[in-house]
Order: structure tokens, then sequence, then C-alpha cells
């Protein structure tokens, strides 16, 4: 009994730290939350140091407990390890990514946080990975496109990975195209692959996670009338 009074105690603190972290970013109301499983052994989180340094367990006996995940109106908060990680859809950079697992390679959400460190949502950390994966990128798509929209009225150029847009072209290293003349563009092979005059041309590799993808597309989307393909 004391056990379930000390572990229900845990959680309403846990809570209490959480919305105090949501209302400091200005997260705005919570939506949806997904716990992790208890007998899913190890969680994965990317190191602050960069993309290239290993991925480090935490927890590997298993999930600790009140590991979660909180999705907010303008961002989301991720409890594991004793820590609360804080992400804004209209600032965090998303990235997808194959990384490792108790089970495998399994696919995996990469986001920055508010504090730059680089956060990992696999697939199998938290149930329901086709509900939140579409949720937290429809979610930054809608956050961004407005901003980036604008930028591109100015005249900037926008960069994603190895490719670049602008509200006439888009381009990668020496190669452009004018809108006009896109046809359709997709992610082949792990590659940015653009059509045009009847003919695909590969521009650069998203292999490595090309950032805000689900924002270039929609971009492309919005400039060329380029035809939107699911990308889970």
């Amino acid at each position: 009994m004391r056990e379930g009074n000390s572990r229900g105690r845990e959680e309403e603190l846990l809570l209490a730290r959480i919305s105090a972290a949501a209302g400091l970013a200005r997260l705005g109301r919570r939506r949806a939350t997904y716990q992790a499983p208890r007998t899913t052994p190890g969680f994965w989180r990317a190191a602050a140091a960069g993309a290239r340094r290993l991925l480090r367990s935490v927890g590997g006996r298993g999930m600790r407990p009140g590991a979660r995940l909180d999705l907010y109106e303008h961002g989301l908060t991720l409890a594991v390890g004793g820590r609360i990680h804080v992400i804004r859809y209209d600032t965090t950079v998303v990235r997808r990514r194959r990384v490792p697992s108790p089970r495998g390679i399994t696919r995996a959400h990469v986001l920055d946080d508010v504090d730059g460190e680089q956060i990992v949502l696999r697939c199998g950390d938290f149930g329901l990975p086709e509900v939140w994966g579409p949720v937290i990128r429809r979610a930054v798509t809608d956050a961004q496109m407005p901003p980036a929209l604008a930028a591109l009225e100015r005249g900037e150029r926008l960069v994603f990975g190895p490719v670049w847009i602008t509200a006439d072209e888009i381009g990668s290293r020496r190669t452009s195209l004018r809108w006009a003349r896109v046809q359709r563009i997709e992610i082949l092979n792990g590659s940015v692959a653009v059509r045009a005059a009847g003919r695909w041309q590969v521009w650069g590799t998203a292999g490595s996670g090309i950032p805000n993808l689900c924002v270039f597309r929609a971009l492309a989307e919005h400039l060329a009338g380029a035809e939107e393909d699911d990308y889970y």
C-alpha cells in the first residue's frame, strides 16, 4: 500500500514538473500523453555533443518508470531519466533517421529541444508512433510554414540540407530549376529527387536526416504543386 502511495506521489510530482516546464515555454494546452512501455528495454537519446556521437541507453534494465511524452498545442515535453526536455514546434529541427534499438534498427524522429540538445524518439519508445509521429510533423509544419513563406517573399534562400529553395527556384550546389519546370519532388532511396521535363534528377542525400523535411515538402507543394506522399 505504501509502495502504491509512493508511486502515486512520484507521478504527481513529475506531472507538476512537466506542467511547469510546459508553462514556462508557453506550450499551451496539453493534447495527448504517451507512456513508455515498462517492458521495453532501454531508452535511447542523442548526446548533446553532436549527431555523430553514439546514442547511449538510459535505464538499461528497462524503461524508467514515469518516462512519458506529452504533446501540447505549441510543442512537446519528454520526461526521462529525471530530466524534462522541452521542444517548441516553431523553433525545433526535425530529422528522420534509422537508429539502433534493442530489437535492431528502427525509425526515429530526432528533434532539437529548446536548449539545443538533440532528442531521439524511436518508434518503439512510446505506443502509437503512427499517431504521434504524424502529429508532431504536422504541428512543426504548421508552425514553421508562415515564417518560411514570409522569408521567401522577402527574397531569402532557405536551405534544407543538400537542397535550397527560393520563391523562384529550387537547387542543389550548382544545379537549379525554376519552379515552373518542376513536375514532382520525392524522396527516393534516401535522396531528394526532382522530376522536370519528364526526367528525374537526384540531388544530394537525405540519409543523414535532412532537416525539417516535412516543412520542405509542404513548401515545395505550395510553390510547385508537387504531389505529397506519405513519408512516415
